[in-house]
This record gives C-alpha cells, sequence and structure tokens, in this order.
C-alpha cells in the first residue's frame, strides 16, 4: 500500500523550487552525515553528495563541532554540466507533497588504467553521479529513498552509464546502510579533503618560485601532457570545458627562476587550478565552544587594530562562508613539492581577494604525493569521505554494461590519483 503513495517524476522548477529548497534545509546535517534515519542524505563528492564531499551532509565532525553545508543558487548546478542529468522528486499521498528529492547525471571520465593494450578510447567509460539524495524527517522509513535511487539508476541505465556511483562519509551508517546494503554499492575510494583558513595577510610567495598563468588552451595542453587518462581517475572527458569555465579562475604553472630557458620543460613544476564555489556553496561550522569562538574574535580584533604584527587570524566561520578549491594539482621534479606550497600561497593570495571565501580547499587521493604537500589545518579537513560504485547492469560476460574491457573496475586498484571535478562539490 506505501508503494502506491509514493510517486516519482521529474522535478518542475515552477511547481517544485520552493519545496525543494525546504528539503534542502529540513535535511542540512553537519559533515560527519549522522541524520538519525534510514533514509539518508546522500553526498558527493565527484560522485553523490559530500564533499562533503561535498555539501548538505556528509563530512567531519570532530570534538563537538561539525561542518555545514547549503546549496545554493541553481538547484540543478551540480549536474548541469553534463549532457544527461536530471533531477527527481518523490511525492507521497494523497495530497501529494514533495518530500524526496535525488540528482543524477552521466558523464565519461577515465578509469586510470595503465595497461598498453588500451586504446584511447577505451580510457574512458560512462559513469552515472548520484547525489543529493534528501527524504523529509516526517517521512522516512517509508521506501522513499530507495524508490528515488532505483529511479536514479534506471534512468542512467537507459543512457548507457556502466557503472554507477555515490559519496557519503564512513559515519553516515544509514546512507551506507541503503547504498551498500540495499543496492550492493561497494566503498571503492577514500579521498582526503584538505582545508585552510583564508587570512588577511598575503602568503609569501619565495623570489625563487615564478608563477604564471596559464591562457585556457595552454592549461588544456599542459593537462594533456601531464595528467594523461592513464594516470588519474575521473578525469573528465570534457576537461577543456572545465578548464575553459567561468568559475575556474585559473590555471597556474610555477617554476624555478633562473632556469634553462632553452628547455621545452623545466626540471621541477608544479600545476594547479582554482574554482570559485562562493557562488554555489555556503559553510558554517557549528557546535564550536563559546570560549574557541571568542579567542578568535580576539584575534580578529588584534589583527585589525595592529595589523603588522601579521596575526594568522582566522575568518568567521561560525557565519555562512564560501571556498575556493583548487583542483588539477600535479607537481614533477626535485623542487616540485616546493613549487607546489608555493602555487598554494599563491592560490591563497587569489582567494583573499573575495570577501565571501574563508576557506581554501583541495580534494585529492589519500596516495596522491600532492596531499603530503598541501597547506592545511586539521580542523578544516576530513578523511571520513567513502566513494562507493557498481556495476549498472552486467553482460554475459559478466563485464559492466558500456564498458568493453575485461577488467572490473569496482575491484582494481587505483593509480593513486582522483581527479575531483569541482562542478560536483
Amino acid at each position: 500500500m506505501k508503494k502506491t503513495m509514493i510517486r516519482v517524476r521529474e522535478f518542475d522548477v515552477t511547481r517544485d523550487l520552493r519545496a525543494v529548497e525546504e528539503l534542502e534545509r529540513l535535511c542540512q546535517v553537519g559533515l560527519s552525515g549522522d541524520q538519525g534515519s534510514d533514509e539518508p542524505a546522500a553526498d558527493h563528492d565527484g560522485c553523490a553528495e559530500k564533499k562533503r564531499r561535498r555539501r548538505t551532509s556528509g563530512k567531519t565532525k570532530k570534538r563537538g563541532m561539525s561542518l555545514y553545508v547549503e546549496q545554493i543558487g541553481d538547484p540543478f548546478a551540480r549536474v548541469r554540466h553534463a549532457p544527461d542529468h536530471v533531477m527527481l522528486v518523490a511525492e507521497y499521498g494523497e495530497e501529494e507533497e514533495v518530500v524526496g528529492v535525488i540528482k543524477a547525471c552521466t558523464r565519461m571520465v577515465s578509469r586510470g588504467r595503465k595497461r598498453q593494450s588500451f586504446s584511447s578510447s577505451k580510457q574512458f567509460v560512462k559513469v552515472a553521479c548520484l547525489l543529493g539524495l534528501r527524504v523529509s524527517p516526517s517521512h522516512r522509513r517509508l521506501g522513499i529513498a530507495t524508490e528515488l535511487v532505483r529511479r536514479a539508476e534506471s534512468w542512467c541505465a537507459a543512457r548507457g552509464a556502466a557503472y554507477a556511483t555515490m559519496a557519503t562519509t564512513e559515519s553516515n551508517a544509514a546512507s551506507l546502510a541503503l547504498f551498500a546494503g540495499r543496492f550492493a554499492y561497494a566503498p571503492f575510494r577514500r579521498p582526503v579533503f584538505l582545508g585552510h583558513p583564508v587570512h588577511r595577510h598575503r602568503a609569501r610567495v619565495p623570489r625563487a618560485h615564478r608563477v604564471l598563468r596559464l591562457p585556457p588552451p595552454l592549461a588544456v595542453a599542459a593537462y594533456a601532457a601531464l595528467l594523461p587518462p592513464s594516470a588519474a581517475e575521473f578525469l573528465p572527458a570534457d576537461l577543456p570545458a572545465l578548464l575553459n569555465h567561468k568559475l575556474t579562475l585559473g590555471t597556474y604553472l610555477a617554476i624555478e627562476r633562473g632556469g634553462p630557458e632553452d628547455t621545452a620543460r623545466p626540471q621541477s613544476f608544479a600545476l594547479l587550478s582554482v574554482w570559485d564555489a562562493t557562488r554555489s556553496l555556503r559553510l558554517r561550522v557549528g557546535g564550536a565552544p563559546t570560549l574557541l569562538r571568542a579567542s578568535l574574535a580576539a584575534a580578529r580584533a588584534l589583527d585589525r587594530h595592529a595589523p603588522w604584527l601579521q596575526v594568522p587570524s582566522v575568518p568567521d566561520i561560525f557565519r555562512p562562508f564560501g571556498t575556493y578549491l583548487m583542483y588539477g594539482l600535479r607537481m614533477s621534479g626535485p623542487e616540485g613539492p616546493a613549487l607546489l606550497r608555493s602555487l598554494c600561497r599563491h592560490a591563497h593570495n587569489v582567494a583573499r581577494k573575495n570577501p565571501a571565501c574563508a576557506v581554501l580547499a583541495a580534494d585529492l587521493g589519500p596516495e596522491d604525493p600532492a596531499a603530503a604537500v598541501v597547506p592545511h589545518w586539521t580542523k578544516f579537513s576530513c578523511d571520513e569521505d567513502v566513494w562507493c560504485i557498481k556495476k549498472l547492469g552486467a553482460t554475459a560476460d559478466g563485464n559492466a554494461a558500456g564498458d568493453d574491457t575485461e577488467e572490473d573496475w569496482t575491484t582494481s586498484p587505483g593509480p593513486g590519483v582522483l581527479f575531483v571535478d569541482p562542478r560536483e562539490f
């Protein structure tokens, strides 16, 4: 009887916008993902909402503090970049009240295979991304989340997706029970979220390091040479479109000054791009002790009145704030780590020009060498994210439909480098 009371259909902005915004508000939780329900809010991070990563649910909760994330602006912002995307809403009862929502998209991404037997066309596979699952607290345990996920998977499979991905946190037992238990998703990758506060003062970039801003055509060429599909997982096939996106504030290359000018490629270098997420996300730290709030406020006051002291005061993170995301981080050569740190300082200096930006962050694979280099504060970072994956249907030989290779991506070891698309954060 309950199933007949649930109706899933596509989102209509005129009819459903206010109801979906209210669902986001009601389901907003700390990034620990603890919602006290078996109808979770799946979160992203390159897959489903995380980040997070990423995100009205799912990042970190340490010592009573939680990081809250609110999606703002375009409700399709995290999936609109994909040619095939959808938002589904669930209505319940005779009143046809909107009580649930989920977003999904399909896109071509790299598998990170290094075997030479694969042609360049087989380096990419169509993957479904499920994110933004929300169910009203007053309508949980009615099978609404199950029906939303089932319909979203069917929609993606019909468009040729070989795999489905979602993301949550290890502490979100409800989300894991739904996806890993009921829908047979398997834990796959464990990215780390590294955040650093944006201070009022400029970060110093060593004189020995030179930072160049690459125009989009050169940025595309640089990533094609330095980050081939075989070197990273989830690298989007439409990377040129991402690098040309209006919210990509720039791609930056760091090299050593005084190096050989006649070499085609410097011995050491670092590369990264910066994405402005202040227009689509608002973050806020909750649950902080009164003493901590007071001490940080005092540090800000001291910095305002005595800026020559160069006090590294933390922005007011207890009110909604925005963030810049660093993506595509690469480094090479003996001075690569130092050059990457200089690029992070340069990105900080770019971020401090925007009053709405309080945190600079990056999402990286735990085995990525860049993860050990990126400056971050523990209280702004998290290692709880879990990306999960499943085959969206299998052929007679057991391979995922739409994946014509012999390898099963769900059980293959990764190359260590995860490309987290900032458009899906």
